[in-house]
């Protein structure tokens, strides 16, 4: 069969769908760096539009409504940090340097996030739901490196269950908003804090991070 010629002047389907593809990824990106650098209450669709130079009927290609865009925006927030942060552990060769890296790698990815967001994520149910899960997630990785660090003998015979309690409740109590109003950390210091704390506790006499 002969190759289809196309009649000069008229684009290539798959070329035209790649770029719509890109400036919608590139629109998204741009919608969560303005929010997470100046929350997202205060924002109409109206004001949106005029920040980030597009259409309503563009902004409506990323989701239906603002509370959609928050929630969505919300979630590519926690996907791409967490894509940053296996990627850190993948880099750290011991345990207990993989546990330091996850949760500092977490209060980095937090650290991107502006206070007036984290006030309006905790404030709008949608995101604070995402958030949640995210944290109850990081929870249950941070017992399995524990677990791990426990059998390759890198960490104290502790009981692992307990120890990543206590890093879930702490994790849960950041997420909450309580250590930084108990202790003036945000939430990005107060995971790097909790990540000296717990491997200090856990590690095996002689071994370092």
């Amino acid at each position: 069969m002969a190759p289809e010629v196309r009649p000069t002047g008229i684009p290539d389907p798959a070329t035209v769908s790649d770029f719509a593809t890109q400036r919608r990824s590139d629109l998204f990106d741009d919608l969560l760096a303005l929010f997470l650098t100046e929350g997202f209450a205060h924002f109409t669709l109206d004001a949106l539009v005029a920040r980030l130079h597009c259409s309503k009927s563009t902004l409506y290609t990323l989701a239906p409504s603002k509370g959609e865009l928050v929630r969505a925006a919300t979630v590519r927030f926690f996907r791409q940090s967490t894509d940053a942060v296996e990627h850190a552990v993948a880099q750290t060769p011991s345990p207990a340097a993989k546990i330091t890296a996850y949760l500092s790698a977490v209060g980095d990815a937090l650290a991107e996030a502006s206070p007036r967001f984290l006030t309006d994520l905790a404030a709008f149910a949608p995101a604070r739901e995402v958030y949640e899960q995210n944290t109850a997630i990081a929870a249950q990785r941070v017992k399995e490196l524990i677990d791990d660090g426990v059998e390759a003998g890198a960490f104290r015979d502790v009981h692992a269950t307990f120890a990543a309690d206590l890093a879930a409740t702490t994790m849960v109590r950041i997420q909450q908003g309580q250590v930084r109003a108990a202790t003036g950390l945000d939430d990005a210091a107060a995971y790097r804090e909790l990540a000296a704390i717990l491997t200090t506790g856990i590690l095996t006499a002689g071994i370092t991070a």
